[in-house]
């Protein structure tokens, strides 16, 4: 995007912001949709932002966010002849031959990067035509282009800040999760992905695609409402919490089982149909992490489940970095003294966006880098935690965790022990075998039992006898022994712990 464009932008933003007339209410609203204007003259990645700020009540105010939301589905709406040039390019001259019928007159959405339409396929299958907006891949690698510049300028301008938030790499991992955006063969590639992850989960659904192109994709029908705007009395309590469950689910598998995810479902991208099933579309912006990172963030959401925050901030550490003036022991003291409060809490009470930043300021402020896909990871998660929030508010992210854990840990170990993995495992015995054999005899002798004995020194509570140990003993009766071993020796040789 040039600089005239963007200032043009700017100055139409402020002139509608200029003094609007009317109540307090009625000014408000003017504001936020001047705000939403402007995010639209500026292109598809500042969409793409006020999409995120949307779920962001730490940022802006509730009426903007309210505005801002209609940009998940509802962004400025351009007549079908504007996309027919495109379509033709795809699929050739005779491309009508493929559909039975085409709904033009009013598509089905507007979104920051495409339109989609209504559509019958030539086999009679109800579809969904889905057009990219003309010139807006141009648009978007432009405004990233942009984008780097500035956050170039940034960390020669704040070095010091930049130490402990990589502007440009947390750029780059939100722009590699959005190359699908501007190829809808990729975003085809992650559907098909995507609905075979989504199988095990009875109330979740992805549409299937029937034919995609560069800039031209299109799949089944969704005849749904998006979760944001479903009326109170459109789903039992019942059909609400078996769907916030399949949808927390689905997505905790993707971040720590198959380290692929969506990267954007919010609101405007769960549809629930009449039978009570949501289905998660438009998968342009799709992220992936390493094992590391997906072990440590299974780590860190069970210590937050179990208000454990010195073993958060460990794992905030461990996917980061130290800078030479780090205070890590007044970081572990601050998330110490703040993850408690987040234990066992209900979405009505604990707002992800708001938490993660909470998270981010303790560590800029005490020297520790925040890793740069935290942007991606942290972006993911409190969109699907907005969205579960619109559905069934009264979700515990720990207890939903809990009910897919099982199979969580058998998945992880079958990643293991297959190929190089299991190589690496086999290795790590045979050398516990030569140098302890003390300790591999005690561990067989708990498994041989069926139990595991925990024990944690302390230097806390009743003063200690000359001579003797303070010790506090826990024993946990463990279904399958040889499985919470395995997972608890996965992820310490992971970790490095």
């Amino acid at each position: 995007m040039s600089r005239t464009v963007a200032a043009e932008a700017a100055r139409g933003f402020r002139a509608r912001l200029g003094a609007p007339q009317g109540s307090s209410e009625l000014r408000q609203q003017e504001r936020a949709k001047a705000i939403r204007s402007m995010l639209e003259d500026l292109g598809p990645i500042y969409i793409k932002f006020g999409q995120m700020m949307a779920t962001r009540p730490d940022f802006v105010p509730p009426y903007v966010m309210d505005e801002l939301a209609n940009l998940n589905d509802w962004a400025r709406v351009e007549p079908f002849s504007v996309f027919e040039p495109v379509i033709e390019a795809e699929f050739g001259p005779h491309w009508r031959s493929r559909f039975r019928q085409i709904h033009t007159a009013e598509p089905l959405g507007a979104a920051s990067v495409a339109q989609v339409y209504r559509a019958v396929w030539s086999d009679g299958r109800p579809c969904v035509l889905k057009v990219q907006r003309p010139g807006s891949s141009a648009a978007m690698l432009g405004d990233m282009a942009v984008l780097r510049k500035i956050a170039g300028l940034v960390h020669k301008a704040a070095p010091h800040f930049c130490e402990v938030v990589d502007i440009k790499s947390m750029l780059e991992v939100l722009f590699t999760a959005m190359e699908s955006e501007v190829d809808f063969t990729r975003e085809a590639r992650n559907m098909k992905d995507a609905r075979k992850a989504a199988k095990r989960f009875k109330r979740l659904k992805i549409p299937k695609v029937i034919d995609a192109a560069p800039r031209v994709l299109v799949q089944t029908l969704v005849d749904g409402t998006a979760v944001n705007r479903l009326k109170d009395d459109e789903l039992s309590d019942g059909q609400r919490k078996k769907i916030a469950y399949d949808l927390i689910g689905f997505m905790y598998r993707g971040f720590f089982v198959d380290r692929a995810f969506h990267a954007d479902p919010h609101p405007g991208n769960i549809l629930v149909d009449g039978d009570g099933r949501a289905h998660l579309i438009d998968w342009g912006m799709y992220g992936k992490i390493d094992r590391t990172t997906s072990l440590t963030m299974l780590s860190s959401v069970l210590a937050v489940g179990r208000g454990d925050g010195a073993t958060m901030a460990r794992n905030w550490i461990r996917i980061g970095a130290l800078t030479p003036w780090s205070d890590s022991a007044r970081f572990v003291n601050d998330v110490s003294q703040t993850i408690p409060y987040w234990a066992n809490a209900s979405l009505s009470d604990l707002n992800f966006g708001v938490a993660l930043m909470s998270l981010a300021r303790f560590a800029t402020e005490r020297g520790i880098q925040v890793s740069p896909v935290i942007s991606l990871l942290g972006k993911s998660m409190g969109n699907i935690e907005g969205s579960v929030r619109c559905i069934y508010p009264k979700l515990k992210l720990d207890k939903a965790l809990q009910k897919i854990m099982q199979d969580i840990i058998q998945d992880l170990l079958k990643d293991v022990f297959s190929g190089d993995q299991g190589i690496q495992m086999l290795l790590d015995l045979l050398y516990s075998l030569n140098t302890s054999p003390g300790q591999l005899q005690s561990v067989l002798g708990d498994v041989t039992n069926r139990q595991i004995g925990i024990n944690a020194r302390t230097n806390l509570g009743d003063p200690v006898r000359p001579g003797q140990k303070q010790r506090l003993h826990h024993t946990l009766p463990l279904r399958s022994t040889v499985t919470a071993a395995a997972a608890e020796a996965l992820i310490r040789r992971t970790l490095g712990n």
